[in-house]
Formats: C-alpha cells, sequence, structure tokens
C-alpha cells in the first residue's frame, strides 16, 4: 500500500493534469506496435470541402432571401401552414431552452477526484470477448497496468465462443498476469449479456467493472470510476468518458466519431450527472454497485421485447433497471477508456440501429416508473431528459415525411436552409472539442453532421419500425490482424 506522502503527490499531479492530456495518454498505447501515422491530406481536403460547402449555403440562403420570405407568406397564410407554424415554434423553444438548461448543467459539473488506496473498494473487472483476437489482449494488459491496488482487484475474462484467436490471447495474458486474471470459456456464443451474467455471477467484487474487448484503458481510470462509489453512497452506478482508438488510422469515420463522442460525453452525460441521472452506462466502461446488480440480474437476464429475448442494450437495460430503484448514476469525465469503432458505413449504420433499438425499448421502460415516486430527493431532471427522448422518437416520423415533401417541392430552399442549419449548430461542437482538445480536429463536427443529416437520418424510423427484431448486427467474424 502507498504512503500517505506518495498520494498526496499522485493527487497534486492530478491536479496540474487537465483533460486535454487523455490525448498524450490515449498516444502511448502502442497496442501493435504502429506508429501514428502523420496527418493525410484527404482528411484535411474532407474536413475543408465539408465547411467550404456550409459556407457556401449560408451565402446561397442569404442571397434566397426573398424567395425564403415568399415561401413564409404562402404557407403562412394557408390552412395548415399556421399550424405548422405553431408546432415548429414550440419544438424550436423546447430544444433552445433544453440546450441552455443542458449548458447549466454542464457548467455545475465536476467529477470526483480519485481516493486513496484505504477508501477503495473490492473491484471485479468483467472483459466480455467476442472474436477480438490480439486486442483483448491489448485490453487485459491495460486494465492489469491500471493504479487500483492489485490486492482489491479481480480481474475476469470471458470468451463468448469466439471463432478466432481470442481464447489463445487470453491464455497469453493468464501466463504474464498470473494469478491475477482469471479466464473463461463459453461452451458457445450466447450473446455479450449472458458473458456479463457469468462474470457477475463469478465476481467477488463490491463493485462491479465492465470493460470492452476492443477497449483500452489509462493508468488511473479504474481508480477515477470507483471512486464516486465511496463518496457518494447513493450511487448505483457510473458512466466511464469514451474516446476512439482507432481514430489514427486513415479511415475518416473514427475521427467524426470521436468529435461525436467528446460531445456525447463530455458535455451530455456530465449535464445529466449534474441530475445523478445519466441515461445509459457505455458498454465500453462502466461501474455498478454489486448489490444493485444483484437486486435486479434476474429481470435484467430474463428481459423480453413483445415476447422476446432481449440480446441487445444491456448496458442501457442495466442503467434504466439501477435507476429505477433509486440510485443516483453519474459520468466520471476523468475516466478514460479508448474503444474501437467502425471504420466504414455498413458498421457504422449497423451500430446505430442497434443503438437505436435499444433507446426505443428502454424509453418505453422507463416510462413505466419515471413519473412515480421512484427515488427519494429530486425527479424533475430526469423527467426533463426522459421528454427529451420521448419527442426525438415522435417527432422522427414527421420530420422525414416534411423532408422529403421539401425536396420534391422546394429543393434549393430545403438544401440551403438545411445546410445553414448544419453550419450553426454544428458550430458547437467544433468550439466545444477545440476548447477541450484541438482545433484542427474539430472541424471533423461540420463533416459528421453532413454525414448524419443526408446518409443516416434514417435510422431513428427504422429503428422504431423494428424495434422487436433481434440480434447484434456486427457480430459477424472479424479476425484481428
Amino acid at each position: 500500500m502507498r504512503s500517505n506522502k506518495i498520494y498526496r503527490e499522485q493527487k497534486e499531479d492530478q491536479k496540474v493534469i487537465s483533460e486535454k492530456n487523455a490525448e498524450e495518454r490515449f498516444n502511448s498505447f502502442d497496442l501493435d506496435n504502429e506508429t501514428v501515422k502523420p496527418r493525410n491530406l484527404k482528411g484535411i481536403m474532407v474536413r475543408a470541402a465539408s465547411f467550404l460547402l456550409l459556407l457556401g449555403a449560408a451565402y446561397l440562403a442569404f442571397t434566397l432571401q426573398s424567395d425564403f420570405s415568399q415561401y413564409r407568406l404562402e404557407r403562412f397564410n394557408s390552412s395548415w401552414g399556421f399550424g405548422f407554424f405553431i408546432v415548429a415554434t414550440a419544438l424550436f423553444v423546447f430544444k433552445a431552452g433544453f440546450f441552455f438548461y443542458n449548458l447549466f448543467l454542464y457548467l455545475r459539473y465536476k467529477p470526483v477526484q480519485g481516493v486513496e488506496d484505504a477508501k477503495l473498494p473490492t473491484t471485479t473487472v468483467i472483459v466480455p470477448a467476442y472474436n477480438e483476437g490480439k486486442q483483448v489482449w491489448s485490453t487485459l494488459m491495460s486494465l492489469a497496468e491500471s493504479d487500483y491496488p492489485a490486492e482489491k482487484l479481480q480481474l475476469l475474462a470471458i470468451d463468448d465462443g469466439s471463432k478466432d484467436d481470442t481464447w489463445s490471447w487470453m491464455l497469453e495474458a493468464k501466463k504474464v498476469l498470473g494469478d491475477r486474471l482469471a479466464i473463461y470459456q463459453q461452451p458457445e456464443n450466447k450473446g455479450k449479456r449472458h458473458a456479463l451474467y457469468r462474470g457477475f455471477n463469478l465476481g467477488t467484487g463490491e463493485i462491479f467493472v465492465t470493460v470492452d474487448s476492443d477497449s483500452v484503458v489509462a493508468k488511473d481510470t479504474l481508480r477515477n470510476l470507483v471512486s464516486p462509489f465511496v463518496v457518494n453512497e447513493k450511487c448505483g452506478a457510473v458512466a466511464g468518458n469514451i474516446r476512439v482508438l482507432n481514430n489514427e488510422k486513415k479511415a475518416l469515420l473514427p475521427k467524426m466519431l470521436d468529435v461525436s463522442f467528446v460531445l456525447s460525453f463530455e458535455f451530455v452525460r456530465s449535464a445529466e450527472s449534474s441530475l445523478e441521472s445519466v441515461l445509459c452506462t457505455p458498454g465500453a466502461l462502466a461501474a455498478y454497485r454489486s448489490e444493485a446488480v444483484f437486486a435486479c440480474l434476474p429481470e435484467w437476464i430474463n428481459q423480453t421485447f413483445m415476447g422476446n429475448p432481449s440480446d441487445i442494450g444491456e448496458d442501457r437495460a442495466m442503467t434504466n433497471m439501477i435507476l429505477k430503484q433509486g440510485y443516483h448514476v453519474l459520468f466520471q469525465r476523468n475516466a478514460y477508456a479508448y474503444t474501437n469503432v467502425p471504420e466504414k458505413y455498413t458498421g457504422l449504420y449497423k451500430m446505430f440501429i442497434r443503438w437505436g433499438r435499444s433507446n426505443v425499448r428502454e424509453n418505453l421502460a422507463m416510462a413505466k416508473y419515471v413519473f412515480t415516486d421512484f427515488r427519494e430527493g429530486r425527479k424533475l431532471g430526469i423527467r426533463i431528459l426522459f421528454v427529451n427522448q420521448i419527442l426525438k422518437l415522435i417527432m422522427s416520423y414527421p420530420v422525414i415525411l416534411l423532408m422529403f415533401f421539401f425536396v420534391f417541392t422546394h429543393p434549393i430552399l430545403f438544401l440551403s436552409s438545411t445546410l445553414l442549419s448544419i453550419l450553426i449548430w454544428s458550430s458547437f461542437p467544433v468550439l466545444f472539442y477545440a476548447k477541450r482538445y484541438k482545433l484542427s480536429e474539430s472541424l471533423w463536427a461540420y463533416s459528421y453532421s453532413l454525414l448524419y443529416t443526408f446518409g443516416l437520418f434514417w435510422i431513428t424510423p427504422y429503428a422504431i419500425a423494428t424495434a422487436s427484431r433481434r440480434g447484434w448486427l456486427t457480430r459477424e467474424l472479424s479476425v484481428k490482424k
């Protein structure tokens, strides 16, 4: 056990090191003996083209002001135009108000600092793996190198019936780590939920930490992730801060997703954490109080939707059930995990469909308790978060129909106004990422917004229509080279 002097020195170091240095910690991972490649010209051209396109659209919208004015006048005087105007205005006011509400909550947010060794609880880390190859070895090594006290840390790795060499890499990790690591092999592929279920039943820690097998963690991640349970007895779960691991490669999608992840975690979840109501703890890195897990474990493993077993959204489902018990769910900005994301459009939309279906299911489940007296203290905040989630689902089909209507009736006005809206609304993610990390990389927010608006707009309506379908979609064999 470290002395108090060493611990105080570590705490001082933590105060000096800002979250911006997470980039440096990320670059220190040399998972496959690869060096970080220089910026590629293609990426620069894509960012520049995206920004110039949006600026051009802004100029076009300015020159078409008379056409916009005439169109608004015609619609306002029509039988349905006034009603549309009222609904659109009400939605805009709500969304704008919700944004500023989130901004206020974000400014109030502060992560819990890591506590000393003596106060840390025993912790079980569960790593389910399926066809991850060598990456699972890197994941386990990063966990073993954590500054969490070894005598309080139990590492479990569970191979969920992989068809590649995942089990071989687990055996290699076992040779290096010895008794610090326990490895298990499922007789057949049953899905991530069942692998985690086995880990929960094998675990002996007061806290469970789940880490995806395609992720690596920083040295202080586990300490920072678990510390909220020490200082807040009502804390039932904690979400980690997820960054993209493979954004140094030539593929463009990981670079876009990294900017999106920073907004989703460091802004949105920071705001939710101020309400003690983070809606989803990510599978890549999350922590749970063991007693909260065991209280809902039978319901969780046997969860169904429309009569079919649920084999997706295990992280959102666990979060929902813990919130329902009255626990707080928090976010730790200083607990970093770096995870691999899809590099191609096919993998991306499949991932989003899976997330979308889970979102539909869990919002319906949340509706059953969120307006009840499910926990002590304030509940208005989480209800506002829920209403925002439901509005996104309700408005998805009307928005799609209106979009197609305007595309066919006024294509130029639609295109210019849509691109102008992207320029305006995407500027906040750009500024946020630039302040937190790099200005040059922040411009990917514009490219991502263009991709989502024109290439992924169909995800939510499709996820709603197919919410009862099963399947991971991206669990096909993907041997790591």
